[in-house]
């Protein structure tokens, strides 16, 4: 296998693991704090959501504009990069300090602004955790430092498997809590100040381990880095050129996510909130992490390729073949999870009504899939041209409907029109319209630009694996009715709901398949054929 070949194996079977150990995490954290109807548990997700929100504004401003780039283009340099390293470091240490500082400082108001239909204890418990949580800020930005020195140096492994030990640390820390205090803890009063430090510190803890194991890796880099501050030439001044339009989408969609996390704070304790929406977006970012992000890549690479060297034609193909081939697999993804949504629903909640309420969550997010891994090709052709221009114009547009429709879905809460356990879903669903919305004005613009995408033909290939993954899903969902639906062995455990899933979601694939084959759909070759090569032992 060639050195490409080990570092893919490596990098692949290291974001499998990842997600299979952060899922395990997700259980543990349920038996923990709960998610549907618990106060506790959408005080613990909106504390830990924190830093991430935070860290993306200066990831995306910062680090990935400025000094990642650097530090893969000082590997040329004389000293093989290590005085320009060591500025960098320097330089972006100091950034993820003072913004630590800043945000654990401003802890109160954070949580005030992020959740105010919380009650005041809640808000009390949210900002005691946030105050354990808002450090990770620090160590998630030393993570994609010394990270990326260390791809540039072609050592990939560390970067890709250390968040697994950080989901392993979190499982211990939550297991160590169910020990010592029980669970599920969904109420605000319990809480006592030992029981926030293992939580959150266990949290937090996790992601310190996840940064501090690279440093082991750091001596076969060959780098010697040291406090340095005199950081002209280090590339500031290419902020507003290299990330400036994409900044701005970043700081659009964390506009976007506030205004619904306000909205969503209303719903805490009265049905699916924000621990209940965290969970349904994980399961619905599986099929997409796993399909469009392992099999969609490589087609980025190609049509990078060939948008450089203008061959305008080969983009247009590259496009095509890249929706068709991507649609296969994300078409029975969605509506098999769609059929499995109760059973899937059930591995994050504790009850099995609990399952159902989360089960309209997921339903509202997955209307969406299909748009959003469409858009995954049609955006980064804008960017394979070097255009962050015009993704950002229709990335605010889709901004814009998902405030409104979280508003529209908060006044018909107090409207009374619908009631609260439902706000969620709402939300859910607002976002998805937002993305059919978004990827339907990006394919236009992308048509405007280059011209001759055949968007029919491709559009009538997604409309005839929508026609078999109908069939498939009827059968899954009358398998789940089969099961007892509702209240049967499906949603009796957490483990059971996997199963559920699980057996749902064969069912369903074996269905699909046949239904492609009796329609002598050609993309199914090349789905068998891609699959055949992804198997172990196959090249």
């Amino acid at each position: 296998m060639s050195g490409i070949g080990r570092a893919s194996a490596l990098i692949g079977a290291g974001t499998i693991v990842s997600r299979l150990t952060g899922f395990l995490r997700g259980i543990v954290l349920v038996a923990v704090v709960g998610s549907v109807n618990s106060r506790a548990g959408d005080a613990f997700g909106t504390a830990n959501q924190l830093p991430n929100n935070i860290y993306a504004i200066i990831s995306t401003g910062l680090l990935t504009a400025v000094i990642v780039p650097q530090i893969v283009r000082a590997a040329s340099h004389e000293d093989g990069g290590r005085a320009f390293i060591s500025k960098v470091f320097t330089l972006g240490t100091v950034v993820l300090l003072g913004a630590t500082a800043l945000a654990t400082l401003g802890a109160p108001w954070l949580v005030q602004l992020y959740a105010p239909g919380y009650t005041p204890e809640q808000l009390a418990l949210t900002t005691a955790f946030a105050y354990w949580c808002l450090p990770q800020i620090l160590f998630y930005g030393l993570y994609a430092l010394v990270g990326e020195a260390l791809n540039a140096r072609r050592i990939y492994g560390p970067y890709t498997w250390a968040p697994i030990v950080n989901n392993v640390v979190s499982i211990t820390g939550f297991l160590l809590f169910l020990a010592l205090f029980g669970g599920p803890i969904t109420d605000v009063d319990p809480w006592t100040p030992a029981m926030i430090a293992i939580l959150a510190g266990t949290a937090t803890f996790g992601i310190v381990v996840q940064a501090f194991i690279l440093f082991f890796f750091w001596r076969r880099t060959g780098l010697h880095v040291r406090p340095d501050f005199g950081w002209r030439g280090v590339g500031l001044g290419q902020i507003g050129r290299l990330a400036g339009w994409t900044f701005l989408m970043v700081v659009a969609g964390q506009l976007a996510g506030l205004l619904q996390s306000r909205v969503l704070s209303d719903a805490s304790g009265e049905g699916p909130a924000a621990a209940a929406s965290g969970y349904a977006w994980l399961l619905f970012m599986l099929p997409y992490s796993i399909i469009v992000l392992s099999i969609g890549t490589p087609y980025f690479t190609q049509l990078s390729e060939h948008a450089h060297a203008g061959r305008d034609d080969d983009v247009r193909a590259d496009i095509g073949r890249s929706i068709r081939t991507l649609g296969v697999f994300i078409v029975i993804a969605t509506f098999a999870l769609a059929a499995a949504a109760v059973p899937a629903s059930r591995i994050f909640t504790n009850t099995a009504s609990e399952a159902v309420q989360a089960a309209w969550v997921l339903l509202a997010f997955l209307v969406g899939l299909i748009p959003l891994a469409v858009l995954f090709v049609i955006q980064r052709t804008f960017y394979a041209y070097n255009d962050t221009r015009t993704p950002f114009f229709f990335t605010l547009l889709q901004c814009t409907i998902v405030v409104a429709t979280a508003l529209g879905s908060r006044a018909l809460v107090d409207a009374q029109v619908v009631g609260l356990e439902y706000l969620a879903a709402l939300v859910a669903i607002g976002q998805s319209v937002a993305s059919i919305v978004q990827v339907l004005l990006a394919t236009w613009l992308l048509e405007r630009r280059i011209g001759g995408l055949r968007t029919g033909s491709w559009v009538l290939s997604l409309g005839r694996f929508v026609l078999a993954a109908i069939p498939a899903a009827v059968v899954g969902w009358l398998v789940f009715l089969w099961s007892g639906g509702p209240g049967g062995w499906t949603t009796s455990s957490q483990l059971l709901g996997a199963v559920g899933a699980a057996v749902i979601g064969v069912v369903a694939i074996a269905i699909y398949v046949g239904f492609l084959a009796l329609l002598r759909a050609p993309e199914l070759s090349v789905a068998t054929g891609l699959v055949r090569r992804l198997l172990p032992g196959r090249r």
